[in-house]
């Protein structure tokens, strides 16, 4: 099963907002994609790399367009969605939840 955290579609929403501004379609477009992106993690949880940053081999992230979808592996079927950055930001560890 994959879950996305509140922090992680808070950013979602603040991702297709911001899309929105200028294109309305693009932004519905570019969500449905970054969510689509993470179908199927429960049962490939290891497909993305290793965020260098944090060096945890259980936190993950994919990459889609100019963003970065990181997720934990929580057991063998389970894995959360726990933020999704812009490449360019710089990644603070501690804006990353690693809970629920």
């Amino acid at each position: 099963m994959v879950k996305w955290t509140k922090h992680a579609k808070s950013q979602l929403r603040l991702i297709h907002d911001y899309i929105a501004q200028d294109s309305p379609l693009y932004a519905k477009r570019v969500a449905g994609e970054l969510v689509r992106k993470t179908i199927g993690l429960d049962e490939i949880p290891r497909m993305g790399k290793v965020v260098p940053e944090l060096r945890n081999p259980l936190i993950r992230e994919l990459d889609l367009y100019s963003y970065r979808i990181l997720y934990e592996i929580k057991s063998e079927r389970l894995v959360f969605v726990l933020a999704v950055i812009h490449k360019r930001r710089k990644l603070d560890s501690r804006e990353i939840p690693t809970e629920s």
